[in-house]
């Protein structure tokens, strides 16, 4: 029979010889990521992990998944990818610990038209940094080379984690009137409010490439700064005795946030006048003209994570989380009520 030399799934923009490479590539990060429990690496159909191995005895698993939001068109438009990989575990582990829970392992989503390895090498090893970070294992995650579904040069990624702790230990719990806000500094806008923040550049009419009118660098670099993790030193905290409940400040800021750890009856005092709002968030707000209430429920403003904590125990675990190289506010306290009351302002 003669040979047909017919279309191939390469002509139509599928290169599996690069995704196989790409597995190669990226097995030395995933491997660094590894931790008790972890029971075999990539390339299989599946990842299999050891609650017991992990060391728990009457487990309860706990999952987030998250992405990065357009933060990602500032990366892909500049080029600077090191670190958004960073970010995505950060949105998906952070929200984790605010259950009480270890987050275990990571799986991740990366797709785009075509595939360029060094770019999906240098995003992925980014990701393996932020497990390692935190102290979770990359164990799997799906590479789609998906052509006519991006333009040349887009990726997305998505993030899925899953932590565990022993039944019984679920937070928040017993959270009080009198108990005070410890408030965790962010690095920056992190991953929320970035069709705002491009919206304002936009009105500012500087490039990515322009030097930054807050800080180092260049404007681009500056508002890639990574989404800070919290994990290790929020369950060192939690371990320590005397924290009720934490709140990850991402989408809706502090005003939307921190409620959602309050039950029913009991809101938050928030002095505005207990840290300093960072310059990035200044000129965000007086580029914009925007209002300080919209600036609080869009942005963190400053405060990536907050623990609720008994008033007890508040002296003991500041100085636990400065130790642990934390920056630490007295935000204020819990009071009857609903939602959060300001005082004090920092526009």
């Amino acid at each position: 029979m003669a040979q047909k030399n017919g279309l191939t799934y390469a002509d139509a923009g599928v290169d599996i010889d690069a995704g196989n490479t790409l597995v190669e590539r990226i097995k030395p990060a995933a491997k660094a990521t590894a931790r008790p429990g972890v029971m075999s690496g990539l390339g299989g159909f599946g990842a299999l992990f050891d609650l017991k191995g992990a060391g728990y005895v009457d487990p309860i698993l706990v999952a987030a998944t998250d992405g990065v939001g357009t933060k990602l068109r500032i990366a892909i438009d500049t080029g600077n990818v090191d670190t958004i990989g960073i970010d995505l575990v950060a949105m998906c582990v952070n929200d984790l610990v605010c259950q009480g829970a270890e987050p275990l392992f990571f799986l991740d989503y990366f797709a785009t038209g075509k595939l360029e390895l060094d770019q999906a090498t240098r995003i992925i090893e980014g990701i393996a940094k932020g497990c390692e970070l935190s102290g979770c294992a990359l164990i799997g995650g799906e590479t789609a080379e998906m052509p006519g579904m991006y333009h040349k040069g887009d990726f997305d990624l998505a993030g899925f984690a899953v932590g565990a702790m022993e039944r019984g230990a679920d937070l928040p719990a017993g959270v009080a009137e009198g108990d005070v806000l410890l408030g965790l500094g962010s690095n920056g806008v992190h991953s929320n409010g970035y069709s705002l923040v491009r919206k304002v550049v936009e009105l500012s009419g500087l490039g990515w490439d322009a030097a930054s009118p807050f800080g180092d660098g260049t404007l681009g670099e500056a508002l890639l700064a990574p989404t800070r993790l919290y994990v290790k030193q929020a369950l060192e905290a939690v371990r320590a005795g005397g924290v009720h409940a934490l709140a990850h400040i991402t989408g809706g800021g502090l005003t939307e946030n921190l409620p959602r750890v309050l039950p029913e009856g009991l809101g938050a005092h928030i002095d505005l006048s207990s840290w300093e709002l960072p310059p990035v968030f200044r000129w965000l707000a007086e580029t914009a003209g925007m209002a300080e209430s919209e600036l609080l429920k869009t942005f963190n403003s400053g405060i990536g994570m907050i623990l609720v904590v008994d008033a007890g125990r508040a002296d003991a675990l500041e100085a636990l989380l400065l130790d642990a190289g934390e920056t630490v506010s007295r935000l204020g306290t819990v009071e009857p009520g609903e939602g959060v009351r300001y005082s004090g302002a920092f526009l």
